[in-house]
Formats: structure tokens, C-alpha cells, sequence
């Protein structure tokens, strides 16, 4: 019989399912269903085209033919408002229902809003469809003044598109460095003084207790919770991303803070599964549950997703993800789970080039490189092979990383 494939989502791990489950199963029917107005576009070269520097075309990924060509009925702008589990069933905002023999969510999720006064005020942004980048691109070229909140890796992309864009901007970040969690202030530094050279203040210790608008109801200023007070007509937050899991209700599908999958990409529910941002999978190279919101994890787990839905239990998800950014001129990557560990080591080797490692358990669980990025290769190798190392940090600091130097790893 003809099996019949739901996707819900149509990021990059909803494609890459959609693309896997055709090439491998030419006559089944296969629905992949977004609330987004278009279809697959690349949400990394979203922020170069918010910066200025793309035009949109080597934005989108997708046509609706790229479907139509593979036998893909695509729905857009559509909403699911309700899945019945136990009748394989679910059902759309317009009414429609829609049968599955299997399901797989990759809905990812939506920023988070800053609580507090006037957050919505006209002029604040948040930063995550092309739709957003196309709002924040028009809006920046105008700006004089600007904000950033949110010291990550999605509030640098905001920073950037103010330096690229002539806006004076200052960046509001809580702790005493960015991204604190995976890096030291000397690390950090590397990327401040890069971000003072094109504008952008960052203000440590800071954050924003209320933002101030004008009589037209748009931002003007932000004030901290110390009282300082910074001007501001462009606003750009990016605290984190509240999943989509709403529709999920009364599914029985287990969840907390996204979706909990195995490493099969399966949930706790009978033929429904979940890959991309929204899941919280267990990695069996650390060996415990965790999420990651990279686009190469996403898409690796799409696939691994639509393999085990034609086929359980086909091909488990082992991967060591990696994100790298080129803003401020700096090349910048993190690989694994750097925020994670118990143990660590760092080294910098120049003012524009620095390194980090984290340990578990005396293995490589995840790192974060500026300048160089060459040691990346050699650090995920060893990460995967699960090696013992943390006992060589000298070795694995070198400025070239050779692997051959390592002693073997002791039996246990």
C-alpha cells in the first residue's frame, strides 16, 4: 500500500525529509505543511542579506516547482491546530484534515519576547524568517541610532547587520563578556574591539528594564536596569526561541522546552517523530539529551528522521554539529556542545585569534575557535572517536593540531 508522509515544517530538516523520503520511496504521498508565506530558504545567508551584501535570490533554496517537480504537495501559510495520534489524523486552521501514516514535526520555534514596557513598540525587530531580515534591512538603512539585546549567537547576527549599516549602536549584554557561557572575557575581547571598530558599544553588566517611544508609539531609547539610558530608533532582540509545540496538546507527546526524541528522531508517541531545532535528542556521543539549533544538525537530522520512517530504526543520529559566522571580519566557529563540560582549556595566539576547548569526562565535548578555523577537522574527529585527551591539552592547544601526536587513549 501507499504509506502517506506529513511533515510539518519546511525549514531545512522538513526538506531535507521531504527530499530523502522521495528519493528513496517514489510513490508515496508526501504532504510538508509551513505557516511560512514561502518555501525553503537559507536562514544563514538571511543575516548577509539583512547586512546588505546579497540581493535576495541566493536567499531562497526553494520554488514551489522545486515540489511540484518531485510530486510534493506543499501548503503554505497554514496552520495545525490539532493531531489525533490515535487516528493518524490532523487537522488545519482552515478545518481541512489531513491523514498521515507517519508524522514528523520540525516546526523549530519563534524568538522569545523581551517582558518588558513597550517591547512591541514599532521599530523593535526580532530576527528569524526572511520576512523579518527583509523588515530589519529596510529599517537599518534608515536608522541612525540603534540597540542590541541578547549576547548569543543570534544577537551577534543583529549587531553585525548595525555595523554593516552605519547604525551607532549600543549592545546591552547581562554578563561581563558575549556568548559568556562558551567564552572568557579574553576570548570575548577579540570580538568587542572588533565591534567597537564598526560602531557597536557593547555595555556589559546591562540589559533592559523598559524601552521609552515617542507619541507615535515607536522606539526611541532603552534603559537599563542601572538606570543608564541609551537612544535608540532601531531595536533588535535576540533573547532565545520559545519552540512550537502548541498544537501538540493533548497529543501525549513529550516535551519540555521542545520535543524529546531518541536518537532515531522518534518521540515517546507511535509514528510520530521530530528533527531540527525544536528537539531535545539524545547525542550519543555525550551520552545525554540535548539540542543544538545549527543548520547542518537540522538538516543531518531531517534525513536521519525520513530514513527511520520508511524503515525503524534504520540509522541513528550521531553527529558534531558546527556553526560558524564571519562577522566583524573575525572567522568564528563553534563545533558540538562548547556550554557544556566539566573541565576546559584555552589559548590565544594573537589579538585576532583565539581558542577554547570543553571536556566531559576527559573528552572533547565541544570548542569554539576565532581567527583560525583549520584545528576544527581534528578537534570533531576526536570528539566523535569519544577519545580520552583532556589529559594532552598542551598537545591539542598547539598552534597546528596533529593528531599523531596524542598517546593512544588507556584502556579503561
Amino acid at each position: 500500500m501507499t504509506k502517506s508522509y506529513v511533515i510539518i515544517g519546511d525549514g531545512i530538516a522538513g526538506s531535507s525529509a521531504a527530499e530523502t523520503l522521495r528519493d528513496e520511496s517514489p510513490d508515496a504521498e508526501i504532504t510538508v505543511i509551513t505557516d511560512e508565506g514561502e518555501a525553503l530558504y537559507n536562514r544563514i545567508l538571511i543575516k548577509e542579506f539583512a547586512k546588505g551584501k546579497l540581493p535576495e535570490m541566493p536567499v531562497s533554496i526553494h520554488e514551489p516547482s522545486w515540489y511540484e517537480d518531485r510530486d510534493i504537495d506543499l501548503r503554505l501559510n497554514t496552520l495545525i491546530t490539532d493531531i489525533d495520534p490515535d487516528a493518524h489524523r490532523l487537522r488545519t486552521h482552515e478545518g481541512d484534515t489531513i491523514d498521515y501514516d507517519n508524522l514528523l514535526i520540525a516546526t523549530g520555534g519563534t524568538p522569545t519576547q523581551l517582558p518588558v514596557d513597550n517591547s512591541d513598540a514599532d521599530g523593535i525587530h526580532h530576527f528569524w524568517t526572511f520576512q523579518d531580515a527583509r523588515a530589519i534591512r529596510e529599517h537599518a538603512e534608515e536608522a541612525e541610532t540603534g540597540i542590541v539585546v541578547g549576547a548569543g549567537l543570534l544577537g551577534i547576527d543583529l549587531a553585525a547587520i548595525c555595523g554593516e549599516q552605519d547604525v551607532d549602536a549600543h549592545y546591552l549584554m547581562r554578563g561581563d563578556c558575549w556568548w559568556r557561557y562558551a567564552l572568557s572575557t579574553e576570548g570575548a575581547e577579540i570580538l568587542h574591539d572588533a565591534m567597537r571598530e564598526r560602531g557597536v558599544e557593547p555595555v556589559f553588566q546591562s540589559g533592559v528594564d523598559h524601552f521609552e517611544t515617542d507619541d507615535g508609539g515607536h522606539v526611541t531609547a532603552a534603559v537599563d536596569p542601572n538606570g543608564d539610558r541609551y537612544d535608540g530608533d532601531f531595536v533588535g532582540i535576540a533573547i532565545g526561541l520559545t519552540y512550537n509545540t502548541e498544537f501538540l496538546q493533548g497529543t501525549g507527546v513529550e516535551r519540555d522546552g521542545g520535543i524529546f526524541v531518541d536518537e532515531y528522531m522518534r518521540t515517546n508517541v507511535d509514528d510520530i517523530y521530530a528533527a531540527g531545532d525544536i528537539t531535545r535528542y539524545y547525542d550519543t556521543i555525550i551520552g545525554e539529551r540535548t539540542q543544538n539549533g545549527s543548520w547542518d544538525s537540522a538538516k543531518a537530522q531531517g534525513t536521519i528522521a525520513a530514513k527511520n520512517m520508511l524503515e525503524d530504526e534504520s540509522e541513528a543520529f550521531r553527529f558534531v554539529s558546527s556553526y560558524s559566522i564571519t562577522h566583524f571580519d573575525f572567522p568564528f566557529l563553534s563545533f558540538g556542545h562548547p556550554t557544556l563540560g566539566d573541565d576546559e582549556c584555552e589559548r590565544k595566539y594573537s589579538d585576532t585569534e583565539w581558542r577554547r576547548l570543553a571536556f566531559k569526562d576527559g573528552k572533547i565535548v565541544g570548542g569554539v575557535l576565532i581567527g583560525d578555523l583549520s584545528p576544527q577537522s581534528a578537534y570533531k574527529q576526536l570528539m566523535e572517536q569519544e577519545r580520552v585527551v583532556a589529559d594532552q591539552k598542551d598537545v591539542l592547544l598547539e598552534k597546528s593540531v596533529d593528531l599523531d601526536e596524542l598517546a593512544p587513549t588507556q584502556e579503561q
